[in-house]
């Protein structure tokens, strides 16, 4: 019985030094991370590929069964749009993740509606084998349109793929009230809430609010989710964002801890890193 849960980044300015040891070099960075998280959204893979070396550095930081959901290149989602795709280079980078590579993550923009599903279904017949596959979309038909989602869960489940929500519910509940919570606002897709899981692997994204308070109040719907993909025999994968992103690291493990009170089998997460060495006065 496995529950995962991370955020959007492992790196963060507002963490550093106060949650997260500071200064630290990059082959440090990661491993005081997994401290705190079992997970991470791999967003720099989305603007460029990175060396396989990198890659390494990557996995040695992190424990077998630490889990990254890398995004595919922004070449392949955004700018070709899934057509004439050469990953290879790709794949080929990733490979020192081994059993850490959880799934690739095919977020595509909001452009692609309905009438991209024959695309969406060519694209990921072709992807190789032996890797799982998440796709995030964004066109509001997939969510509010019965017959549409229903087409996406066929097309995702005959090559085994799930299905990534992005639940910004929280975030539009009331007026915004910051800075990042109105860049959040202009930048955030506005889609119905989906709970439903494909896979025995389900990954959520879920984005509150800057104040603690309603970002744990929203989400008690997902703690109830994630409690039963548990009884059902699941693996789910949590990502919990804010618009500011200050709180991000404490609200993930917040989230864990509201599923182990009522699940206690789940193991305990690693107990984060000092911030500072001790001292003696």
């Amino acid at each position: 019985m496995r529950l995962h849960v991370g955020c959007a980044m492992w790196t963060y300015a507002p963490w550093q030094g106060r949650l997260i040891p500071h200064p630290l070099p990059p082959s440090e960075r990661l491993r005081a991370y997994a401290s705190w998280c079992n997970a991470v959204e791999g967003n720099t893979t989305f603007y460029a590929t990175p060396a396989v070396a990198t890659v390494e550095s990557w996995a040695a930081q992190t424990a077998e069964d630490f889990r990254f959901v890398v995004k595919l290149p922004k070449t392949a989602t955004h700018e070709q749009r899934l057509r004439g795709v050469d990953l290879r280079p790709f794949f080929t980078a990733m490979e020192p993740l081994g059993p850490r590579n959880h799934a690739f993550w095919i977020q595509l923009p909001a452009s692609f509606a309905p009438a991209d599903l024959g695309v969406i279904a060519t694209f990921l017949y072709r992807l190789p084998r032996g890797y799982r596959y998440a796709v995030e979309v964004r066109h509001p038909s997939f969510f509010d349109d019965e017959r549409s989602a229903r087409q996406l869960e066929h097309v995702l489940g005959r090559v085994g793929a799930e299905w990534i929500p992005f639940d910004t519910v929280t975030l539009f509940r009331t007026p915004a009230s910051s800075y990042a919570e109105r860049d959040a606002w202009m930048k955030k897709p506005r889609v119905l809430r989906r709970t439903r899981a494909l896979t025995a692997t389900p990954i959520v994204r879920y984005i509150g609010r800057d104040d603690p308070q309603l970002t744990v109040a929203g989400w008690d719907y997902l703690v109830k989710a994630v409690v039963d993909w548990l009884a059902e025999g699941r693996s789910p994968t949590v990502f919990l964002h804010t618009p500011d992103n200050v709180d991000a690291l404490t609200l993930a493990r917040r989230f864990y801890s509201d599923v182990a009170a009522v699940v206690p089998e789940l193991s305990p997460l690693p107990e984060p890193l000092p911030v500072a060495p001790p001292t003696l006065f």
